[in-house]
């Protein structure tokens, strides 16, 4: 956790604040020491971000939530896309 929060120029605590948020659940080492994710690092560098400028902790993990929801949706919406215009019969030129 140490390692983690130096990376991102955070304290201890705000990575323990964003666990409890539920924002990142850190897996854990045998000796109980928290283990975080290049993907759990991202989200919390962004967390930061918008912390410093100037958004509450749980508004910035909201929107974080939803931003990633969105491009869920995004990423599906363009797969089901490609998917049916894969199935349609090709089109007659004449």
């Amino acid at each position: 956790m140490g390692r983690a929060a130096e990376m991102l120029g955070v304290t201890q605590a705000f990575l323990r604040t964003l666990d409890t948020a539920r924002l990142i659940v850190p897996q854990r080492s045998p000796g109980g020491h928290r283990r975080y994710s290049r993907y759990q690092l991202r989200l919390a560098q962004r967390a930061r971000d918008l912390v410093d400028e100037g958004t509450a902790l749980e508004a910035a993990c909201r929107i974080i939530i939803l931003e990633d929801q969105l491009a869920e949706a995004q990423r599906l919406n363009a797969r089901l896309r490609q998917d049916r215009v894969s199935r349609q019969p090709p089109q007659d030129p004449s």
